[in-house]
C-alpha cells in the first residue's frame, strides 16, 4: 500500500471510495468534501493506493478553531476517513489516520479533532475531548464520539470549544440526528 497526498486527478476515485464507505450517507459526505475544498478549508487530503495503483482509501484534514480564553487557536478536524468496503479490516484506515496525525504534527497544529467510534479511534491515539478541557461544537455529537489527539505544539491554555468551519454547518454534517442520537444517548 502507498499513502500519498491526493491530486486533482484523484477526485472521481475519492468520490467512489467515500460513497462506497458511507453507503446511504455517501452523497452527503461527498458534498461536504466539495464544500470544504471550495471554501479553502482543506489542509490535507491523503489517499491510499493498492499495489495496482487503485485508490482504496482517503482521509482529510480541515482547518477549524478552538475558542480558547486567550484567543482562537487554529486546529485540524479529521473528516472523513473512508476505506473501500471490500478492503476494510486490513489496516488501511489505521495507516491513513496515522498519516493524517503525522501531517498535522508536521504542520504545527496543536490538536486534531474528530467525531467517531471511541473504540476505533482510542486505539489510534485519540482521547475524549472533554478529558483535555475541550467542548464539543454541537449537542448532537455524543460526548464519547468527540475525540482529540493532542499534538506536541499544544500548550495548556489551548482549551475551549471546538468551532467547525462553515462547510461542516452548511452541509449539515455535524453530529447525529434522532432517532439514532436518542438511541445512543439511552445507551
Amino acid at each position: 500500500m502507498i499513502l500519498r497526498p491526493s491530486r486533482p486527478a484523484d477526485r472521481s476515485a475519492v468520490r467512489a471510495v467515500v460513497r462506497a464507505a458511507f453507503g446511504e450517507e455517501g452523497a452527503s459526505v461527498d458534498s461536504m468534501l466539495d464544500a470544504l475544498d471550495a471554501s479553502g478549508a482543506t489542509a490535507a487530503s491523503l489517499v491510499a493506493e493498492d499495489e495496482e495503483g487503485e485508490l482504496i482509501g482517503h482521509v482529510q484534514l480541515s482547518r477549524c478553531w478552538v475558542d480558547a480564553r486567550e484567543r482562537l487557536v487554529d486546529v485540524l478536524v479529521l473528516s472523513p476517513l473512508s476505506v473501500r468496503p471490500d478492503r476494510q479490516g486490513a489496516g488501511i484506515g489505521t495507516a491513513l489516520v496515522a498519516a493524517a496525525v503525522r501531517a498535522a504534527t508536521a504542520s504545527g497544529a496543536p490538536a486534531v479533532f474528530l467525531e467517531g467510534s471511541p473504540d476505533y479511534y482510542r486505539a489510534r491515539g485519540f482521547d475524549p475531548g472533554a478529558d483535555h478541557g475541550f467542548v464539543r461544537p454541537s449537542v448532537r455529537i455524543p460526548e464519547a464520539a468527540f475525540q482529540v489527539a493532542v499534538l506536541p505544539a499544544h500548550e495548556p491554555w489551548m482549551t475551549g470549544a471546538l468551532v467547525y468551519c462553515e462547510a461542516f454547518w452548511a452541509t449539515d454534517s455535524v453530529g447525529l440526528r434522532d432517532p439514532l442520537l436518542a438511541r445512543l444517548e439511552k445507551g
